[in-house]
């Protein structure tokens, strides 16, 4: 028996270049719960217990953020507060779990992770494509073994656990998916090498602490239409123009958008009439409205967020000066 041993450029070889870049592709990125644990390097497994501005939440998938977020944005005069309820189990980069007791051993975890929008481990602007088949060949027992991959977590162990007495292909093509989720088919290790460091750059990791920065990442104007002119009775919630508090300036008005673009306010007996107008996309949806008797509404305004709890709310900004928040229970 002849032993004959694959390309240098076709076998994964341990701590190489393109092992470590699909360990970072691979790795668990820990900044999608960072409304909750403000740490990037881990995640805390589900289901957990947190208690935020005294009300008790039962985070049992990643909807709960968005609840929590409400609960945040629910007042902004006020002190937010987070409390975990411990024992929680810690997720890191390579997927292993840790068991944490009390804040003290949280915080010897959260204090070595990358702070906001540091340079970290992971790559997030692509994702591997499963299965993955791995050919293996064990020097040492003279065993050929064939393991097909089905998730981040068990490629990154199977690179992790690499050895000098293994040679191992990967089966060719192998797929990734780009950050607008287009598929890119790869033919070889060259060729995964290349592509992981042209789009590993490619997009926001969202490594911050500002759970407010990319609320109407889904947002579009079919779904702000739907909402605005099925819920009827809409009210002024917040209102500030120039800095300036104007929150009780409306209360009582209650306003009803159409879809031929006419708006209508009502309040004691009196109405005002104007127009509304939405165009754009995603965090950048415009909304114009002209009330000519109701000049404090009346602004070119970029919807902020679309969110629905207990009520269905619309958030409008323009820059960190003016703000106009409508609240409606239709939902």
């Amino acid at each position: 028996m002849e032993l004959i041993e694959a390309p240098s450029d076709e076998a994964l070889v341990a701590n190489s270049l393109i092992v470590n870049l699909m360990q970072q592709v691979s790795s668990n990125d820990g900044s999608n719960d960072n409304i909750i644990d403000k740490s990037n390097c881990f995640n805390i497994k589900y289901p957990l217990k947190v208690t935020v501005n005294g009300q008790q939440i039962n985070v049992k998938s990643e909807d709960e953020y968005k609840v929590i977020e409400y609960i945040f944005d629910d007042n902004d005069d006020d002190v937010d507060v987070l409390d975990i309820t411990f024992p929680v189990t810690i997720v890191l980069e390579d997927f292993t779990e840790v068991i944490i007791n009390n804040y003290i051993e949280f915080n010897s975890y959260s204090a070595n992770c990358p702070g906001e929008n540091q340079v970290d481990n992971d790559i997030e602007c692509l994702d591997f494509q499963y299965p993955i088949i791995a050919s293996i060949f064990n020097k040492s027992t003279e065993i050929t073994n064939i393991n097909a991959i089905t998730t981040d977590a068990e490629l990154n162990h199977f690179l992790k656990d690499l050895g000098d007495d293994l040679i191992v292909t990967i089966n060719f093509p192998v797929n990734v998916m780009l950050i607008d989720n287009s598929i890119m088919s790869i033919n070889n290790l060259s060729e995964l090498e290349n592509t992981i460091n042209n789009y590993k750059n490619d997009c926001d990791e969202d490594d911050d602490y500002d759970y407010n920065d990319d609320d109407c990442d889904d947002c579009n104007i079919e779904k702000l239409t739907t909402t605005l002119i099925n819920c009827k009775g809409w009210t002024v919630d917040q209102l500030d123009r120039n800095n300036t508090n104007y929150d009780d300036v409306y209360e009582g008005y209650t306003f009803n958008f159409l879809a031929d673009g006419r708006v209508g306010a009502y309040w004691s007996g009196f109405s005002a009439y104007g127009s509304w107008d939405a165009s754009g996309t995603k965090n950048n949806i415009k909304i114009t409205i002209n009330i000519p008797d109701l000049p404090l509404c009346n602004n070119d305004w970029i919807l902020h967020e679309i969110s629905e709890y207990t009520k269905t709310r619309l958030d409008l900004r323009v820059a960190d000066a003016d703000r106009l928040r409508y609240n409606n229970v239709c939902n």
